[in-house]
């Protein structure tokens, strides 16, 4: 799979791709969240537009999707967040989502961002993984969390 990739950012006519690609992954239909998701990143009024996609002939094969926080949760720092990675299941393993990544970063160090976050499931081993050949470390912040009875 040596086609050339195009590593672009995301425009509203990618939806239906990236709903696809995440629904091979999860086993299920998030396309409610994306709608929102692309929404807001497509719109110049909400938000800076950081997410992006990787094209082969055209198509979407790939996408990260986050946003840009300037003083946030009382952090006096602009940071970055990155909160959906996916990769259609025919091009995983082909440095697509290390692709992606290393754009993101790169756009994220061009708006002035000092640091990106993510958040991975205790058990999700490959994408802990992932991010940690990408020098991703453990936060000094602790994610709390309460259960609603």
């Amino acid at each position: 799979m040596k086609e050339e990739r195009v590593i672009r950012l995301l425009k509203r006519e990618d939806l239906e791709a990236v709903v696809a690609i995440d629904e091979l992954a999860f086993k299920r239909n998030r396309r409610n969240y994306f709608e929102r998701k692309v929404a807001d990143s497509v719109d110049p009024q909400r938000s800076l537009n950081t997410s992006i996609v990787c094209e082969v002939g055209g198509k979407v094969i790939g996408f990260i999707m986050g946003g840009v926080y300037t003083g946030e949760f009382g952090v006096p720092e602009t940071t970055a967040t990155i909160d959906t990675l996916g990769v259609h299941p025919d091009w995983q393993n082909h440095g697509i989502a290390s692709e992606l990544l290393d754009q993101f970063l790169g756009n994220m160090k061009q708006a002035g961002v000092e640091k990106v976050h993510t958040l991975v499931n205790w058990d999700e081993f490959a994408l802990e993984k992932f991010f940690s050949r990408h020098k991703f470390a453990p936060s000094k912040r602790l994610n709390l969390e309460y259960q609603l009875p």
